[in-house]
Formats: structure tokens, sequence, C-alpha cells
């Protein structure tokens, strides 16, 4: 049995760091939800917009499979880039599309957790102090929709790097939407919070880089697995991130990665018959 998580939330849910900048996990146990099926995860996972990149839950599944060797992880991709809590209410679409995602994906696998991240279209004073009471409501719903009302939701906090991009002044209240997403981990039962201290951004200074990006799964995994608050940097994840690196390939992720190279066209077929060979 697939044991899933739900990807919600907004752009760096969905994730915006550029691929070219960090060395790719792959794992035949960590699948991913399209069009109903699962299949093994290759990055983009949440493929929102056409500059949909690196995101936080693959290093999440990759940290997962080092405590679950033996078991496979599945993602269920429904965060949408530039929406704010208005766009996530229990009446809207992207609500119904992220209940019927996870429903369908409850079929072949068992819900084991919700990952939130989400804050930045909300930034504004107004919107900012409003947040928690909203964001309690779509939660509370979420888990009586698919009747899993203890199942555990991470939430990520916004990066301090908001206020010093070209888009700054609209992020202003940023602190505020954390200290909501604080107290609703707090206050709510089997949820925690994992802080975004010291991570950085895209040249935008909206997105979290791709480097970041692997360090908030680590995080997301840390409070997920001891059911804790991250409320600071851990000084293992990037000890955690190379051993994922440098997991070895088995023959079988080898040559899915070949036969991905080479439909992609990203190598010649004299290299992929070269290459093939080698692994018989």
């Amino acid at each position: 049995m697939i044991n899933s998580f739900l990807m919600i939330g907004q752009s760096n849910m969905a994730g915006r760091g550029f691929l070219k900048e960090v060395p790719f996990i792959y794992d035949e146990h960590i699948k991913m939800l399209r069009n109903g099926r699962w299949q093994t995860m290759v990055e983009p996972i949440n493929y929102d917009r056409p500059n949909a990149g690196v995101g936080l839950t693959s290093s999440f599944a990759a940290a997962w499979r080092l405590k679950n060797r033996t078991n496979k992880i599945g993602l269920i991709p429904c965060a949408d880039g530039g929406t704010s809590l208005d766009d996530w209410n229990v009446d809207g679409i992207l609500f119904k599309n992220a209940v019927f995602q996870s429903k369908l994906a409850q079929k072949t696998s068992e819900l084991h957790g919700i990952l939130w991240h989400q804050g930045e279209n909300d930034c504004q004073p107004t919107n900012a102090k409003n947040y928690g009471k909203k964001f309690s409501t779509i939660i509370q719903t979420l888990r009586e929709e698919l009747e899993v009302p203890n199942i555990p939701l991470i939430v990520g906090g916004l990066g301090d790097y908001l206020t010093k991009g070209i888009y700054g002044e609209y992020f202003k209240s940023y602190s505020i939407v954390n200290e909501e997403l604080e107290k609703m981990a707090k206050n709510t039962p089997n949820c925690n919070f994992v802080t975004a201290s010291g991570l950085n951004a895209n040249p935008d200074g909206i997105h979290m880089d791709a480097s970041s990006q692997r360090i908030f799964g680590i995080r997301y995994f840390q409070a997920f697995y001891k059911k804790k608050d991250v409320s600071e940097p851990i000084d293992v994840e990037n000890e955690i991130l190379d051993i994922i690196y440098n997991k070895p390939l088995s023959n079988t992720e080898k040559r899915q990665r070949l036969e991905l190279k080479f439909s992609s066209g990203t190598i010649s077929l004299e290299s992929y018959k070269t290459e093939i060979a080698k692994l018989k």
C-alpha cells in the first residue's frame, strides 16, 4: 500500500526552484499522482505553471524513504501558484479539486498527511490578520471531507527574504502570516509549524530557490516524523541531503532514467544503447 501525502497551497508548495541548480532525486518507490495513476516521481511534480520546478516535496519524500526503506510514498500535487486563502475557500474549485484528487488517491493508497504552504498572496495587513480564522475553516472542512479527522498537517512559514526583493513592499505583513500559522499549529490537533528561517529566494525575491526547497522538505519531514514544530534550522539537514543525493540507483532506476533521457531527446540512440547494455 502506498502512503500518500496531499500537497496544497500556492507556488512555493508547487515549486519554482530551478531544476538545473540541484542534483536530481530519483527513487522508484516515490510516486506522484498523474491522471489518477501512480507514476514514478520526476520533477516538476506539481506542474501548475510553465515555470514549475523544484519544490519541497521531493526531498520530503526522500527523507521519508530513509525511515521507510521497504515502503512506497505517493505525492498528490494540488498546489496552484498565486492563489489566496479566498481562492482556497471550501466552496471553490481548488478545494474541490484537492478533495477529488485525494479521494481518488485513497482508492489505491492510505492518506498519511497534508503538506501546506501558502500565504504570500495574503500579506496585505487585513488579510494577514484574518489568516488563521480562514485557514482553520479550510483545514477542518478538508479533514471532514476526506474522513481523516486526525491526519497530520504540516504548515510552513514564509521566508524572511520576501521584504528584501523587488516586490518587498507588498510583503511587509508577512510576519503576521507567520504568527497566524504558528498559532494554527499550536491550537490545532496534529498540526506542526516549519520555519523558513535562513532560506533563500530566486532572483524574483518571491520563490524559494532549489537548494532552499530541498532543505525545506527535510524540515517538513522532521516535523512530520517527530510530531514537533521545527522553529529553527536543523543541524543535520545538509547531511541528510547528502545521503539522499548519494543513494545508489538500482538497475531498474538506472534503466528508467535512461529511458526518460532518451525519450526526451537528452541522449542519442547510440548512447542509450551503450548505457542500457551495461545494465544487462
